[in-house]
């Protein structure tokens, strides 16, 4: 029997790019999914900052200044020489060496429900299968089953106009996410003295006059009366309760519950990161991945000032609200980079940028925003040990086509998966009794941004 030769990354890169082997047909793409996942070094941990309502590409990372779909933002410099961004977003700039801009998104859906659905577990949602979101899948593989704290956690989602992206599917109830802050997006200054209670952890301390002796009593009562009756009723509802009691009570009595206690940070990181939800919630992500919990999602919902719009869904009013998000945007995710970098985590921590489409490229005059568009948007990735400091994908001049190296949601998640060192061909059984691949076997990594 001939032996496949085992190929280093860079070899495959190489080999890939001047044609030599293909994605499809060859079998090389398998073999360095599966060298990625052995190797220890690529488990990585993961950051997706979800912009809930899908953020306007046209004013953040791909603007068309002088055209007339561009609107009033001016272009910066960033820290790579001909790379330029939002001028509302100028701390992110400082740290382009460490991230990818992906201008050619394209997809073809646009409405709220579907697109979630559609970048979050990489199918669209038709048919009896239940697909898992990508939290789930890739805290399956990079998790430890035994591990105090959660594999994934979801921090202020807003889940009502698709809840299904948001769970675990046919993985099962074991891999859904602990969800903190859900719901939380009329985040006005009133409000900002809530933040640490919204972050909170529901019901891990125990009830008043309650001791450790008698809590751990009822706690094996309750699972003895639920064996008992799953044995008689077995099926998904009794085994999503039970699994969510045991993560309860696991976290109860673990001392890493300490991560979500942000009264630990000094006033000055917490002033460094923003005192509003998302800027708290990605300083609660850097403590999870401390902790060891591989996969954290922030999504930002709202900014305070913004008015008559839903996170990034600027249908009104729209510069003004994206000034506003940015600058939120802006101060969270920038600190959560330096700190990463600062504790020696950001080569080992992907952070994805994205929500479920982009804008329009035509300014609505009437009402001076931008509606729902799904043909040509961005995505950024950032630290994860990329090779940074890049653009692909090019838009046209007015940005309503994909001139230059078109990037599907498949080859995204591809991309993700093999930063990650995932392997993602492998294949996980559903709820309809066929075996599924993580990523659509179309996918094609984007192969220049991997180390």
């Amino acid at each position: 029997m001939t032996r496949m030769p085992s190929l280093s990354r860079r070899e495959w890169l190489t080999l890939s790019s001047a044609g030599v082997i293909s994605f499809s047909m060859s079998g090389w793409l398998e073999n360095l999914a599966a060298a990625a996942a052995n190797n220890p070094q690529r488990r990585h941990s993961c950051i997706l900052l979800w912009m809930n309502g899908g953020p306007s590409q046209m004013d953040t990372f791909d603007l068309k200044p002088g055209t007339n779909n561009g609107g009033p933002f001016k272009e910066i410099s960033t820290a790579v020489p001909g790379i330029k961004i939002s001028e509302h977003l100028p701390k992110i700039a400082k740290h382009m060496k460490d991230m990818v801009l992906v201008r050619s998104m394209s997809t073809k859906e646009s409405d709220h429900g579907r697109a979630s659905y559609l970048m979050r577990t990489g199918r669209v949602p038709t048919g009896p299968v239940q697909y898992p979101t990508m939290g789930s899948v890739l805290s399956k593989e990079l998790g430890n089953p035994d591990a105090e704290l959660p594999n994934f956690v979801s921090i202020a989602p807003f889940r009502a106009l698709s809840p299904a992206a948001y769970g675990p599917g046919f993985l099962g109830p074991q891999y859904a996410p602990l969800v903190v802050a859900e719901g939380a997006v009329n985040f006005g200054p009133q409000q900002q003295t809530n933040v640490d209670q919204l972050l909170k952890v529901e019901d891990l301390d125990l009830p008043g006059g309650v001791t450790s002796k008698r809590a751990s009593t009822r706690v094996d009562l309750l699972r003895d009366m639920e064996k008992d009756f799953m044995a008689r009723r077995p099926g998904a509802a009794p085994l999503s309760h039970s699994t969510a009691y045991e993560r309860a009570v696991t976290l109860m009595r673990s001392a890493a519950a300490k991560a979500f206690n942000l009264s630990e940070e000094p006033k000055s990181m917490r002033d460094a990161y923003g005192r509003d939800l998302f800027g708290q919630g990605c300083l609660l992500a850097r403590r999870l991945i401390e902790h060891g919990v591989p996969f954290v999602e922030v999504t930002q919902s709202s900014a305070p000032g913004t008015q008559g719009t839903l996170g990034w869904d600027t249908h009104q009013d729209n510069f003004e609200n994206v000034r506003k998000l940015s600058g939120v945007l802006d101060q969270g995710w920038a600190q959560l980079m330096t700190d990463l970098k600062q504790r020696g985590l950001l080569d080992s921590t992907l952070i994805v940028w994205m929500g479920e489409f982009g804008r329009t490229p035509r300014i609505e005059r009437g009402r001076n925003g931008r509606d729902h568009w799904a043909v040509s948007w961005s995505t950024v990735l950032a630290g994860g040990g990329l090779k940074g400091g890049q653009v692909i994908g090019r838009t046209s001049k007015d940005g309503t086509t994909v001139e230059e190296r078109p990037v599907s949601v498949p080859d995204l998640l591809s991309t993700v998966s093999l930063n990650l060192g995932v392997d993602f061909m492998k294949q996980n059984a559903s709820n309809v009794g066929r075996p599924i691949r993580i990523v659509e076997p179309t996918a094609k990594p984007i192969k220049e941004v991997l180390a």
